[in-house]
């Protein structure tokens, strides 16, 4: 890390006091909370904002304490090789929180070090639920629904509040004391520039994802899915592979694509035919921008059975499992095989049912995430994340 850990501190707040101070330690969190800080200080212009997030929080007018997007680390190796620097990280928000005391936290995804926060507040009498002042509130739900999800009671006992982004984590919380709003998805809002789209006449859409190890094991099953659909079409085809860092790339060129795959950095929108993605984010992005395509997912055969005991959901996929139904057919380890992922390809390109049919979920899958309407009726729910926190200030 560029701070030394014994020497790390945070800036006190540049207005004298902060009203809300924001926990997102990720990129996507950082998007995600920059579109509701901005909405909130537009009907709040008053209201200082105070962050541990990114340059997409700071964009949005919040003071940035510290930028967690630089900080990001995936894995438990490197997690331990920058322990000091998360312990310190930990100890000076607690300290800063303690020193400076907003009306709310508001801890965005990252249930790593936020809902060690919450506790730590709590037991530290500094959150209202400690018998402080500082109310503490959650926006997107950690998955309780597909693991751990014994954290419901300790998050009912540190938490104020919850919002979700998904309509049936609410009743995932109905055994729990703790109030949970759904506010719809930040990918159907209204200002939202989704990073694909759907074109007949486009490329095929390769997403192996975003993890080294991962990317390293679905890569080439997507690869050659593609290889056999090309090599039986009428037609020259050409597919786009979306990598979102230098580490991704390097794994990518490893695997030797041939000169119809183009590597193509993250940032600008695409357009495509159809796809083979893996089961994360961005196959959310397909599903809602109605691309027809499939989910293929490979891990460590010993990673794939533990997960199979820990994780309870009928689809991998999340759009599937939002839907009830696989909008996308899923291939898992050994049934992702280049016969079977040639063939979605051919039908996703071919089958103008399977396109019309892709269309119609992709409407349903954006009207069961678009946020509810705010009611008129005063101590009502409704309305975005920014309505959501603001009820609670």
């Amino acid at each position: 890390m560029s701070v030394a850990a014994s020497r790390f501190r945070l800036p006190p707040p540049s207005d004298g006091r902060a009203d809300l101070l924001v926990v997102a330690g990720e990129h996507s969190g950082d998007e995600h909370a920059a579109r509701m800080v901005r909405e909130l200080r537009a009907k709040q212009p008053g209201l200082v904002v105070a962050a541990l997030g990114g340059p997409k929080l700071a964009a949005a007018g919040a003071q940035l304490l510290h930028d967690m997007t630089a900080s990001s680390v995936v894995g438990l190796v490197e997690v331990l090789k920058n322990y000091s620097f998360f312990r310190a990280l930990f100890e000076e928000t607690l300290r800063w929180l303690g020193e400076h005391r907003p009306r709310a936290v508001c801890f965005v995804d990252y249930p790593g070090l936020n809902l060690r926060l919450a506790a730590a507040l709590r037991e530290r009498g500094l959150s209202v639920k400690g018998g402080g002042a500082i109310k503490t509130l959650y926006y997107i739900s950690p998955q309780i629904w597909a693991w751990k999800a014994g954290r419901r009671f300790a998050m009912a006992r540190d938490l104020d509040a919850m919002a979700v982004i998904f309509p049936f984590e609410v009743k995932c919380y109905a055994d729990t004391p703790l109030p949970v709003e759904f506010v719809g998805h930040p990918f159907v809002a209204p200002d939202y520039a989704a990073p694909v789209r759907y074109d007949p006449a486009g490329p095929v859409l390769l997403l192996p994802g975003s993890r080294v190890q991962a990317v390293r094991r679905i890569f080439p099953a997507l690869l050659a899915g593609f290889a056999e659909f090309a090599r039986g079409s009428a037609t020259e085809r050409w597919a786009t592979v979306l990598f979102p860092s230098d580490e991704i790339f390097a794994v990518l060129q490893a695997a030797k694509p041939p000169p119809n795959v183009r590597l193509q950095p993250t940032g600008v929108p695409v357009a495509a035919s159809a796809v083979l993605t893996s089961s994360g984010t961005m196959s959310m992005h397909c599903a809602l921008a109605g691309i027809p395509g499939a989910v293929a997912y490979r891990a460590n055969p010993l990673t794939y059975l533990l997960g199979r005991l820990l994780v309870q959901v009928e689809h991998l996929g999340i759009a599937n499992l939002l839907l009830g139904e696989p909008m996308y057919p899923e291939y898992i380890q050994g049934a992702a095989t280049a016969a079977a992922l040639a063939a979605e390809l051919r039908a996703c390109t071919g089958d103008g049912a399977r396109r019309e049919r892709t269309a119609m979920l992709a409407t349903k899958l954006s009207a069961l995430l678009a946020q509810p309407a705010q009611s008129t009726n005063p101590g009502q729910a409704g309305g975005t994340a920014a309505d959501w926190v603001a009820r609670w200030l």
